[in-house]
């Protein structure tokens, strides 16, 4: 494993999910990691020949109940790299006809370690 000190991020999306009928905080964090990925593409593994776990994948979602969170089902939607789920408070729960909608936020963020033969700035 890396150095988390000395690693690059090479990518950050954020997303948003809901579970509009189930009060479901899971369902509606997938939805947001989910949501992140339809915004992105690394292509730079292909091209430099990097291989996938060689990439950590900080993924922070945010919802009203964290704890509600089953961060196992949440790790096993990330389908690249070394996997790091945190459940932290926010999204928002919304009222509606007699039900809660969930809102779920999530950020997906990607860190390779220093790597040779090029850089990223900025």
């Amino acid at each position: 494993m890396s150095d988390k000190q000395n690693e690059q991020r090479v990518i950050i999306e954020m997303g948003m999910g809901n579970d509009l009928h189930g009060m479901d905080y899971t369902k509606a964090a997938k939805r947001a990691i989910e949501d992140a990925f339809r915004h992105s593409s690394l292509p730079l593994f292909g091209v430099l020949e990097l291989p996938h776990d060689a990439m950590r994948v900080q993924v922070t979602v945010a919802v009203q109940e964290p704890d509600a969170l089953d961060l196992d089902a949440l790790r096993a939607v990330l389908p690249r790299g070394r996997a790091e789920v945190n459940a932290v408070h926010g999204g928002l729960n919304v009222a509606s006809n007699g039900v809660t909608i969930v809102i779920a936020q999530a950020s997906v963020e990607a860190f390779l370690p220093p790597q040779s033969g090029w850089t990223l700035t900025g």
